[in-house]
C-alpha cells in the first residue's frame, strides 16, 4: 500500500495527548513514528481510564508507533538520540520550553546535528511570550481564551468542554506544520523549528468574537448554543440566515409565510421553538426540519454515537490487537484519502521495537544491545 508520508520518519519525545496525537496523525498517513520512552515506558501508559489492563489513553494516541526505550538522562543514551536524529526527518516534543536545550537537544543543537530535521515543539505557551515557561493542560488553554467563558452561555458560569479539545486542535497545528515545513524541505533542504501551543490553538477558537470586541469595544458574534428540549431528549437546530429561519417559523406557526421577513426577536422566536420542542418527539422534530431543509440534529450519547452505523460506515473507530487487553478499539483514519488511504496499527509494549530500530538503522549488533541493556541504557 503507498502511504503519503511513506519514508519519513519522525522521533517522538512526547507525553499525554498534544504531542502524541500529532504523531499518531502521522503515523496514520503512513510516517514512521519511533517514540523514545524512558525504560518501562512513560507514565500515559498507566493513565485511566483502563479496559481489561490497559491503558485507553495510552492506546488512542500512541497506537501505530514503534517503542524504543532509552535511558536519556544517561550520556550513553543521549549519544543514541543523537544517533537516531541523524535518520530522523522530524523530532517531535512536547516539554516545557527550555527542556530540550537542557538535554542538549535544542533546535540549534539538533540542526547542527542534521542540517534537514525538523524540530515541532509542542508546549501550552510557546516558546517565547511572557507566559512561556508556565505548566498547562487543556482546560488552562480554554480558560485563558475565553472558551469557558462563551461556552458558558446562557448556562451562567464558565463551561469547560468534556473532550480535551484544545490538545486535539493542536495535535492538528502541530501536524500541519510539520507537513509544511517538509514542504520547505523539498524545495531548500533546510529544517527548521515549527512552534504551536495550546493557548494559540485556543484562541483560533474564539477568534470571531475577540475580533468583533476589538474592533467594536463590545462583546458578541459568538456565544452560548443551548439545544432544544423534545418530549424524549435534547436536539440541536442551526437555521442560519434569513430564508431558513423564515421557514422554521412557519413551520411553528410563527410565521404566515416561509419567506416572511422576521419580526420576532432572538428571545421570542426562543422562546416559540422551546414551546414547539417541548410537545415533540426527537423523531419528529428531526423528521419535520430535514423535510424542509434545516439542519437539525438529536443530541446523542456516547452509547448511542457507538452504535451509530455512520461512524461504522466511515470507520472512525476499528479495533486491533492489544498485548494486554487482547483487543482494543481505537480511533480511525479522520481524513479519508483516495490514493493513500491511510493505515491503524496496534499500541506498541514498552521498548518493543528498541532491538529492531536500532540495528536496523544504526547497525547495533546483538552483542552491543546486550552490552546496553546491561548498562540500563536501553530496555
Amino acid at each position: 500500500m503507498n502511504l503519503s508520508l511513506e519514508g519519513v520518519r519522525v522521533l517522538e519525545l512526547a507525553r499525554y495527548q498534544a504531542g502524541p496525537r500529532g504523531g499518531m496523525i502521522m503515523s496514520d498517513l503512513g510516517a514512521e513514528v519511533i517514540k523514545i520512552e524512558r525504560p518501562g515506558g512513560e507514565e500515559t501508559r498507566a493513565n485511566p481510564p483502563i479496559v481489561r489492563g490497559q491503558s485507553v489513553y495510552f492506546t488512542v494516541y500512541n497506537r501505530g508507533k514503534k517503542s524504543v526505550c532509552i535511558d536519556m538522562r544517561n550520556q550513553r543514551g543521549k549519544d543514541i538520540f543523537a544517533e537516531l536524529v541523524k535518520t530522523a526527518d522530524i523530532v517531535l516534543e512536547n516539554f516545557r520550553p527550555g527542556t530540550m536545550d537542557a538535554m542538549g537537544f535544542g533546535y540549534e543543537s539538533l540542526k547542527a546535528i542534521n542540517p534537514r530535521v525538523i524540530l515541532v515543539s509542542v508546549s501550552g505557551f510557546g516558546q517565547y511570550g511572557p507566559y512561556t515557561e508556565r505548566p498547562a493542560f487543556d482546560p488552562l488553554g480554554q480558560a485563558m481564551s475565553g472558551l469557558m467563558d462563551l461556552t458558558g452561555r446562557p448556562v451562567g458560569q464558565p463551561l469547560g468542554t468534556a473532550s480535551s479539545i484544545i490538545d486535539r486542535t493542536t495535535a492538528l497545528h502541530a501536524t500541519i506544520g510539520a507537513l509544511a515545513a517538509l514542504r520547505h524541505r523539498d524545495r531548500t533542504g533546510e529544517g527548521q523549528l515549527v512552534d504551536v501551543c495550546l493557548l494559540d490553538s485556543a484562541l483560533t477558537l474564539v477568534e470571531i468574537p475577540t475580533s468583533y470586541y476589538l474592533g467594536t469595544g463590545e462583546e458578541g458574534g459568538e456565544g452560548g448554543r443551548p439545544p432544544y428540549r423534545a418530549k424524549d431528549g435534547w436536539v440541536v437546530i442551526a437555521a442560519i440566515g434569513r430564508d431558513m429561519a423564515g421557514r422554521l417559523m412557519h413551520l411553528i406557526g410563527a410565521a404566515s409565510g416561509p419567506a416572511e421577513p422576521l419580526s420576532l426577536g432572538a428571545d421570542e422566536r426562543r422562546r416559540l421553538l422551546d414551546a414547539w420542542c417541548a410537545d415533540r418527539t426527537v423523531k419528529d422534530i428531526c423528521d419535520a426540519l430535514l423535510e424542509l431543509g434545516v439542519p437539525v440534529a438529536p443530541v446523542k450519547t456516547i452509547p448511542e454515537v457507538a452504535k451509530d452505523p455512520h461512524l461504522w460506515a466511515r470507520e472512525m473507530m476499528v479495533k486491533v490487537p492489544d498485548p494486554i487487553a487482547g483487543e482494543m478499539y481505537v480511533p480511525g483514519v479522520a481524513m479519508k484519502l483516495s490514493a493513500t488511504p491511510g493505515q491503524v496499527g496496534s499500541v506498541p509494549s514498552p521498548g518493543q521495537h528498541t532491538d529492531e530500530v536500532l540495528g536496523r538503522l544504526l547497525g547495533y549488533d546483538a552483542e552491543t544491545l546486550t552490552a546496553l541493556r546491561a548498562a540500563k541504557v536501553i530496555a
